[in-house]
């Protein structure tokens, strides 16, 4: 397999389109160590004063572009085997394909420190290599990272991917098919299958033993939220209060409900997500209310992605190419169709998605090989328009 790490090249691979005002200097970071306890210190790296935000994309031969948001320039941070999907935490890019995942460390990310943060800068690396049978699923946690192969389950500790180490936490036989491993505060959940359809979740202990299923027809979707861990199932979900797998909740759908969700997007540790429902619609989760919302929009859409809690935002992508910003049950913006092109070649469109950031969103079009900055609190004003050199495919948000 080849698997060559290339250094930063520092060549500018985007070129800026539009009226956007020149990005301000870049901050000075400051040492990562501090006074007395050593708060915020980390090894290696050191820390910025505001985060280091990156868009990543993996184009079709394997070549990992890191944009910074700030000087607006690109970085090559690896050259890796093309990867059908890629996933990431905010820090560690894992690109999926038949028989392997690549975990990629950007080098950027954002700690939370409880009441404040800290953002910090090291240098990207390719830590390794995880192989299994067939294309695996792959989900996030704080404290795990789950990969679900054709036929087993596994849990990677997260911490030791910090210091270049890929350490397996377990790897359990799991039932022929697709499926999820979700990583919990510990251990982790996933799903059990009858027939190729999953009929069940199970508790599994960090050390890989089994434990009390839980019914969930149809599981599909699985996202965090800043209440707890959520997973779709055919009558609603179910949600692990703090990621906690003694701490069980239903939240079922409402009477007579639209179809259900099979994925989830929102902003970063917010309460609400979002989903789309049926061909127009969208269901809306509150997890701190423990509640359903569902919007008919009107119009075919195909991506969306909760982006405030106030305000009850949500960005709608839909089958034109037009990205809508709905509030309050209502189209209040729009745009031209932007990714019209992408969404009309079926592999093309299977890569067309949103990054949100508290003050922006993202959108990728690998045919337009164009991406736009969203300003969705602004009457969904293109604030950038990032023109490429490459096909952006499988775009990612680091340094969150």
């Amino acid at each position: 397999m080849r698997l060559r790490f290339a250094a930063a090249s520092g060549i500018l691979l985007l070129t800026l389109a539009g009226c956007a005002a020149p990005a301000a200097p870049a901050p000075e970071p400051t040492s990562a160590t501090t006074e007395d306890d050593g708060h915020g210190q980390i090894e290696g790296a050191r820390e910025l004063a505001e985060p280091a935000l990156h868009l990543t994309t993996i184009d079709a031969d394997g070549v990992v572009h890191h944009l910074d948001l700030l000087d607006e320039e690109t970085s090559v941070l690896a050259e890796i085997e093309p990867v059908d999907d890629v996933v990431t935490d905010g820090r560690y890019l894992f690109g999926i394909r038949d028989g392997s995942v690549t975990v990629i460390d950007s080098g950027v990310w954002t700690w939370s420190h409880i009441d404040h943060f800290h953002y910090y800068e090291a240098p990207a690396r390719v830590v390794g290599e995880i192989e299994g049978q067939g294309t695996p699923t792959v989900v996030t946690g704080d404290v795990g990272i789950g990969v679900r192969f054709a036929d087993e389950a596994v849990l990677l500790d997260a911490p030791a991917l910090a210091d270049g180490q890929i350490d397996e936490a377990f790897r359990i036989p799991a039932d022929d098919g697709d499926g999820l491993v979700v990583p919990l505060k510990s251990g982790a959940v996933m799903t059990d299958a009858e027939g190729g359809a999953s009929v069940a979740l199970s508790v599994v202990a960090a050390d890989g033993t089994v434990g009390a299923g839980i019914p969930c027809e149809s599981a599909s979707g699985t996202i965090t939220t800043v209440v707890g861990v959520v997973i779709g199932c055919a009558d609603g979900a179910v949600l692990f209060t703090g990621g906690d797998p003694a701490a069980v909740e239903r939240i079922p759908y409402p009477e007579g409900a639209a179809p259900a969700a099979t994925s989830f997007a929102a902003r970063e540790a917010r309460p609400r997500v979002a989903a789309v429902a049926g061909s127009t619609g969208v269901w809306i989760l509150d997890t701190r209310q423990r509640a359903w919302a569902f919007q008919d929009v009107g119009e075919p859409i195909v991506r969306v992605a909760a982006i405030d809690d106030a305000d009850g935002r949500v960005l709608a992508l839909t089958a034109d190419g037009a990205v809508l910003v709905l509030a309050g049950g209502q189209v209040v913006a729009r745009t031209e169709p932007l990714v019209a092109a992408s969404l009309a070649e079926a592999e093309a469109a299977d890569e067309v998605r949103f990054v949100v950031d508290q003050n922006r969103a993202y959108l990728n079009g690998p045919l337009e090989q164009t991406m736009w900055e969203i300003d969705a609190a602004d009457s969904a004003r293109l604030a950038r328009t990032f023109e490429t050199a490459y096909t952006p495919l499988h775009l990612a948000g680091t340094g969150r």
